[in-house]
């Protein structure tokens, strides 16, 4: 489906992009690859890795804000990955204007630049936080979703269509709590901080994040959100799995946090089926005739289901945690 296709990642500088452009580069004949972001040092980087006379890749400095930009950034793309937002829940908190900047006028502003130019599709990366969000980092990106679903009905007979994909943590990304317990047992330190010991939370690799992205292009059919199946886990676990010595304090939940994760909502899970590897999220508010219809085949999701991080039927044992920490980072 991608070969001969110009790709466009927002964001593309970011841990996503740098895999998604590693497996797209190496396992498709794309036709281009366009990494949108506004950091040039980052692109530099990244130019080093993957260099322009090597890969057909181009390195496009811009802000999704900047809708004028994204108009000549789109200029002849078949689909736009969006994966670029302000991330950092206290960062959103005490910058509120500057996240809806980014997260929702910047939503706003691809949805209507791919419609204008027509993108064949876009796929939006969302967050477990979207769903009844305790931050502003989560409500931004509710409003995100809630844009880019709206979007399907308003391309009317256009040919843009937009899926989205929502999950959680990703395992080793920046800023992600195992890097920061690795670097605490490689300092000596052996009293580790977790804000509850009841607290747990979703864990999904780079790669199904990736995988997850491709499943949404080839088989998106405009407004649903897919959701992985993936594994659940304590986060006291993750500290007997890297240091079984340490030990731990309980600093309380921070603000803005939640003691569990959720993907699915026992309100969405009432417009939600099981296709087998993953659940999906169709549109409840419906203005395009037969727009959900390839999805009624599937089983529905029972009643009061939720799909919740302490739920979860699917656990990291203490053995597959030191695996996927060794499978990562190497030896520690």
């Amino acid at each position: 489906m991608l070969n001969n296709k110009t790709i466009l990642v927002t964001g593309g500088t970011g841990t996503f992009g740098q895999k998604f452009t590693e497996t797209i580069l190496k396992e498709y004949k794309i036709k281009k690859l366009i990494i949108f972001s506004r950091d040039e040092f980052k692109q530099y980087e990244m130019a080093k890795k993957f260099p322009e006379n090597k890969y057909p890749i181009r390195y496009f400095i811009g802000d999704i804000r900047d809708k004028e930009r994204l108009y000549r950034a789109f200029s002849g793309v078949d689909i736009v990955v969006h994966a670029a937002a302000m991330k950092h829940v206290p960062a959103c908190e005490y910058n509120p204007f500057e996240a809806v900047r980014t997260n929702i006028i910047g939503a706003q502003n691809i949805a209507e630049a791919a419609m204008d130019k027509g993108v064949e599709k876009v796929i939006v990366l969302s967050t477990d936080k979207a769903v009844s969000p305790v931050n502003l980092y989560g409500a931004t990106k509710l409003a995100m979703e809630k844009i880019f679903i709206a979007s399907e009905a308003l391309v009317g007979l256009g040919k843009t269509k937009f899926s989205l994909v929502r999950y959680g943590n990703v395992v080793g990304s920046r800023g992600s709590v195992i890097p920061f317990f690795l670097d605490l047992k490689k300092k000596g330190v052996k009293e580790f901080p977790i804000t509850d010991e009841k607290m747990t939370r979703f864990w999904i690799s780079i790669e199904d994040g990736v995988k997850l992205v491709l499943h949404a292009m080839e088989n998106g059919k405009g407004g649903e959100i897919f959701i992985p199946k993936i594994p659940s886990m304590k986060m006291t676990d993750l500290v007997g799995a890297i240091d079984p010595e340490a030990k731990i304090k309980y600093i309380g939940i921070r603000p803005g946090e939640k003691l569990h994760e959720t993907l699915v909502s026992e309100d969405e899970a009432r417009h939600s089926v099981d296709i087998g590897k993953y659940y999906v999220i169709y549109p409840e508010f419906i203005y395009k005739t037969g727009l959900n219809d390839d999805y009624m085949k599937y089983p529905k999701l029972p009643e009061g289901f939720t799909y919740r991080s302490d739920n979860n039927k699917d656990w990291i044992t203490h053995g597959g945690l030191k695996d996927i920490i060794k499978q990562k980072f190497g030896e520690y």
